[in-house]
């Protein structure tokens, strides 16, 4: 916890609670199959893990499991059942016998399974007359941890596997899945089995699936292949929704310096989705109705696909290893939308996205309580963990941090941190070390208050004209409370615009100071001020009072 009021220090939060999670075993693959039963919202499932332990004398493999019954746990090939017990929604299965880090343990578990939560049975959409306006379909969400409610699994986010699913659906149906489709079945009951190959490593939470009757568009960037889904007759979706993921993929490649990490990207939409998008690993699920504005409003629609694709970088390639370092996932995202227009369309569209996440990061802090910071030391695994701090102000946050360090040295380390970290798992920490290396700065002071701090700056900037000395005076005073912010003095450069008869001139200063006064050299009296006109540090709230004497 914070010592006092007046002091914010990175042990004192993270000492509070460790939020990583103790590993004893390193999984490698999940193969995966998946059938339904619609009437019952069941379903019955087989799924064989293949996993090493991370020390001796290793005889014991605990799993994430919730809402099934278990036929049989053995070890892959064998048929002699292994004993296990259910604490909640913990599996616990004794191996009989000590492993070491060499070796490769397979286990295969058939279940069944009724998930309160991670796969959602979605009834068809019947108009007043009887005909089906969109098909029933079953799909899943895994953030933050849902994927052990349809398959038992170890659920945090900092463990990586590969995967292999083998998905069953009705005739007509379309299955649309993490990685590769490698064949379709048809099966003598009438159903078809999908079977699709995720190769390179993921967090458990980001596997998926998504069945329901779909037409495809298909298109490609470069050699990868795009595939875009959407319920019959809603083919006026396609381009509005899609028709710039070629170019956002460009735009995110020549930013980030690091080519599109996998082998194909699909999205789908569907029905009653909590969200309004999911990055899942190659295939980003989204909310219908979010798409459905696109006539209403182009910006929101475009907003979110480039959002949930930047994720392919931020939260898929390189993933928060716990839910308190959210931030780096969805704050990154965030701040990639506007890093998007920005090239997209230029500076103003960058700066007026970047102002309509600060009104939402406001009106969701004059209420939140309690207090919090990017860093989340209130963090669980459910939906309060998405939130405008995480999201808004990660991303505003990360501006700020562009125009402290420049925009060559920001692109820089954001190389620096995807190469670094490519397919694992990073905290705040991490990214701290790769600005520092790319800008030559030591930055601990940015990230204690902007990361670990709650709150905001709030400013009182008066000024007055000095006709004797001929300058103009302006104090800076900064008013936050400790209720709202863990921090006193914020540390920032701020601009001033001062604006007299003769014209205008921008005037940098270097805010260090619960209250400070700067003097300015001007013959004439100000006609007005404006404070931070390039907005450069956003994330403030700015009272002006005018004190000059004339």
């Amino acid at each position: 916890m914070f010592v006092g009021f007046w002091t914010i220090a990175i042990d004192g939060q993270t000492a509070q609670k460790n939020f990583n999670r103790v590993r004893t075993y390193d999984v490698q693959h999940y193969l995966i199959k998946t059938g339904f039963d619609r009437k019952n919202r069941t379903i019955a499932g087989e799924t064989v893990i293949s996993l090493k332990p991370l020390n001796r004398d290793f005889a014991r493999v605990e799993l994430d499991a919730a809402d099934m019954k278990f036929e049989s746990v053995t070890f892959d090939g064998e048929s002699k059942q292994l004993v296990y017990k259910i604490a909640g929604e913990k599996l616990t299965i004794e191996l009989g016998r000590r492993f070491a880090p060499k070796d490769l343990i397979k286990i295969r578990l058939k279940y069944t399974a009724k998930p309160r939560k991670g796969v959602y049975f979605v009834p068809a959409e019947v108009d007043r007359g009887g005909r089906v306006t969109r098909a029933a379909q079953v799909w899943t969400q895994g953030e933050p941890e849902e994927a052990h409610h349809w398959f038992p699994s170890y659920d945090f986010p900092d463990d990586k596997a590969t995967t292999e699913q083998f998905v069953t659906a009705e005739a007509g149906e379309t299955v649309i899945a993490s990685g590769e489709l490698v064949e379709t079945t048809p099966n003598a009951d009438g159903t078809q089995t999908f079977h699709f190959l995720m190769n390179i490593p993921h967090s458990t939470y980001l596997t998926s699936f998504v069945v329901g009757k779909y037409i495809k568009q298909s298109d490609s960037y470069r050699n990868i292949p795009l595939g875009y889904y959407v319920y019959p007759g809603r083919e006026d979706l396609f381009k509005p929704a899609f028709g710039n993921t070629k170019e956002m993929m460009r735009i995110y490649e020549e930013l980030t310096g690091v080519e599109f990490p996998y082998m194909k990207y699909d999205q789908t939409i569907v029905a009653r989705f909590q969200f309004g998008g999911m990055e899942n690993i190659t295939a980003t699920t989204y909310a219908d109705t979010e798409l459905f504005f696109y006539d209403y409003n182009p910006k929101i629609v475009e907003d979110v696909v480039s959002h949930e694709l930047s994720h392919s970088w931020f939260g898929d390639l390189v993933t928060c290893r716990n839910w308190a370092e959210l931030w780096l996932n969805e704050g990154f995202a965030t701040f990639m939308e506007a890093a998007y227009r920005e090239k997209m369309y230029g500076r103003e569209e960058y700066l007026g996205k970047l102002r309509d996440d600060l009104f939402e990061y406001f009106a969701f802090e004059a209420t939140a309580k309690p207090k919090r910071g990017l860093y989340n030391r209130f963090a669980r695994p459910d939906q309060s963990i998405f939130d405008a701090v995480t999201y808004q102000k990660g991303g505003l946050v990360l501006h700020t941090l562009r125009e402290t360090v420049g925009n060559e040295a920001f692109w820089k380390a954001v190389r620096i941190y995807l190469n670094r970290h490519r397919l694992g798992n990073v905290e705040t920490a991490d990214l701290q070390r790769a600005f520092e290396e790319a800008s030559g700065k030591n930055l601990k002071w940015f990230f204690d208050q902007w990361v670990y701090g709650t709150g905001y700056p709030q400013l009182d900037v008066a000024y007055r004209h000095d006709p004797n000395s001929r300058k103009i005076l302006i104090t800076v005073t900064q008013t936050q409370k400790p209720a709202d912010s863990s921090v006193a003095v914020f540390r920032f450069p701020l601009e001033v615009e001062i604006k007299t008869d003769a014209g205008s001139k921008i005037e940098k200063l270097d805010i260090t100071k619960r209250t400070e006064t700067f003097a300015v050299p001007a013959d004439l009296p100000p006609t007005g001020i404006e404070v931070d006109p390039a907005l450069r540090v956003p994330v403030k709230f700015v009272k002006v009072l005018d004190s000059s004497t004339h």
